[in-house]
């Protein structure tokens, strides 16, 4: 626990930040079809909140650099609530498309410095686990949060207002919680170059999870819908996948800081191409067997962009970590304002189930990289020993040592074996 307890105000604050925004996510897309816009449509505003999200990859970390942290957390957060009551009020696609660039601006920049901070006070040793528990968060928050909107419906004030409201109580924790802001960065120069050279893996994982995972919040519900699924079967269907993701995350985290994180990687995009077949090709097999197949695509699918963040932070300098935040953010921005178009057009072309096929080949093509990666670039000795000290530590192995050593004599064997030639 004593890992976790400074991080408690920021997390909570990650809570309720995360809530609103997967509250917001599925209602846009369900308003944006009751207001009578094509999937093209939601998909090219779903691609201008991904463009936004772009923008402040490399802008908000000057934000940061120049007031602070905790400063442009509530400057942002004011702003997104700000423009969720503006979309309630013109429901026209083109101001949407705006409202929600701006919305990504300020998300963007909110998730790098969330992300930034925890990096900054976590150790490569419990990296891992620091950051599935964060994406725990994220995941649970906007699993529970879908089901408020069979409650109040997503026509009408109320969900926008809720929405809204979530967004200004994320400043209550951060701004009330303990002195651990991090420094800001002395000079920052946004270096994608750089960000790719330190994890082409990494990067490569956020661009591509940013065409899959994203696609899935913002599309997901239109194919749950086209399936047959009503309001709350959207919710359940989503649900699933959210939950799904929770499942794994932990002990995808645990695993990955004790051995190799490709190995991780490999092992969910593989999970999430076979989970994303059996959705195409079962979609008309019942609403059980679809949560079923959801709930396994959000496990293997959801932990990747954590491990893939854990991977690149691992090789990261002091003063680095907002660099890796805001770069990461931006592979994934572009693979998600890309990947909503291409899905959205898959749809209209082959059906609503094709929405899956398109996700397979994604990280199917991402089973490739990983696999390159590892016979290109195999773990350095340092890395591996650090894993293995580190696994030594946890396991009943340490005890047996420890007793050992502390038998008399033993330390006196040691001492004269080490100091013989």
């Amino acid at each position: 626990m004593s890992v976790f307890a400074p991080l408690i105000p920021l997390l909570l604050t990650a809570a309720i930040l995360l809530a609103g925004n997967g509250l917001q996510g599925t209602l846009i897309a369900l308003r944006a079809i009751e207001e009578g816009f094509s999937p093209t449509t939601v998909g090219l505003i779903g691609a201008a909140y991904f463009a936004g999200f772009m923008a402040a990859s490399v802008l908000a970390p000057k934000l940061v650099q120049r007031v602070g942290h905790i400063r442009v957390f509530g400057a942002l957060a004011a702003t997104a609530a700000a423009g969720t009551l503006s979309l309630v009020l013109i429901p026209e696609p083109i101001t949407w498309g705006a409202i929600r660039f701006a919305m990504g601006f300020c998300f963007s920049g909110l998730f790098t410095i969330v992300e930034s901070w925890l990096n900054e006070l976590s150790r490569n040793a419990d990296r891992g686990r620091i950051l599935s528990v964060y994406r725990m968060i994220d995941l649970f928050t906007v699993a529970g949060i879908q089901f408020l909107l069979p409650a109040v419906g997503v026509g009408g004030f109320t969900a926008f207002a809720i929405t809204a409201i979530l967004f200004c109580l994320s400043l209550v924790p951060v701004s009330l919680g303990d002195r651990s802001s991090p420094k800001p960065p002395e000079d920052f120069h946004f270096d994608i170059a750089g960000v790719w050279r330190l994890s082409p893996l990494a990067c490569a994982v956020t661009f591509t999870i940013g065409m899959t995972n994203a696609a899935f919040r913002l599309l997901g519900p239109v194919y749950a819908r086209d399936i047959g699924l009503d309001i709350s079967g959207v919710a359940m269907f989503l649900s699933a996948g959210i939950l799904g993701g929770g499942a794994l995350q932990y002990p995808f985290g645990f695993l990955s800081d004790r051995f190799d994180r490709r190995v991780a990687i490999m092992v969910g995009t593989a999970g999430a191409t076979l989970a994303g077949m059996a959705l195409s090709f079962f979609a008309d097999q019942g609403a059980i067997v679809v949560y079923l197949c959801s709930f396994l695509f959000g496990a293997f699918a959801m932990p990747l962009y954590s491990l893939a963040a854990a991977h690149a932070n691992d090789r990261a300098r002091e003063g680095q970590f907002v660099l890796i935040a805001a770069g990461l953010l931006f592979f994934y921005a572009i693979g998600a304002s890309i990947g909503p178009i291409i899905a959205s057009i898959v749809m209209e072309q082959f059906g609503s189930p094709a929405f899956f096929i398109y996700t397979s080949v994604m990280h199917g093509s991402l089973i490739v990289a990983s696999i390159v990666r590892m016979a290109v670039s195999p773990a350095a000795p340092s890395e591996r020993r650090t894993r293995f000290v580190a696994m030594l530590r946890t396991s009943p192995i340490q005890f047996r040592l420890t007793r050992r050593l502390a038998r008399p004599g033993t330390q006196k064997d040691t001492t004269n074996a080490s100091s013989s030639p």
